[in-house]
């Protein structure tokens, strides 16, 4: 487990799998990082059994410190060890977590994780160009905004521009 200072990121818990179940079916949150499509319970508890035996991803559950209930996930996928890059995506689960900190800090965790155990120099990650909020907490955190896709979302019957963010291992971390 690594530990901030209001949040921890740690491995998942068995009774983790409902609030995760309950986020990938809620429409309204994932319509800010990826098209809505309902995903029911045998396909998810296969996705979850494929994390631990793939070498390439790595998923995070995250909490408040002192407390064992999960307010969001954080991982990496596509971690390459030639390249040593890897892509972050993050989500806090419900509303009333969102905007205190918790995703910011998870990402400078995930970050550090990053560097420090699997020697990586790159970490990418993607977000709706019309997504300020989340905009802002991956620059917070260390992204810097490399390039836009435009119209390469289409969400709820509309195209979206998609940001692309980069954060590069300095020297000390």
């Amino acid at each position: 487990m690594l530990k901030g200072s209001k949040i921890s990121i740690g491995p998942f818990l068995a009774n983790d799998s409902e609030a995760l179940f309950r986020w990938f079916n809620d429409a309204e949150t994932a319509r800010w990082d990826l098209a809505y499509r309902p995903t029911d319970w045998i396909a998810f508890k296969s996705w979850i059994e494929s994390i631990s035996k793939d070498g390439t991803r790595v998923l995070f559950a995250i909490r408040r410190n002192g407390e064992t209930s999960i307010v969001g996930f954080i991982g990496m996928s596509a971690i390459n060890p030639v390249h040593r890059s890897a892509d972050l995506a993050v989500r806090i689960g419900d509303e009333s977590n969102r905007g205190k900190g918790y995703g910011k800090e998870a990402i400078a965790l995930a970050l550090d994780f990053g560097w420090r155990h699997l020697n990586l120099h790159r970490v990418a990650l993607t977000t709706l160009a019309d997504n300020p909020r989340a905009i802002a907490c991956f620059k917070s955190a260390g992204f810097e905004q490399e390039g836009l896709a435009r119209q390469a979302a289409f969400i709820d019957g509309q195209w979206h521009d998609v940001t692309l963010m980069g954060a590069l291992r300095t020297q000390s971390g």
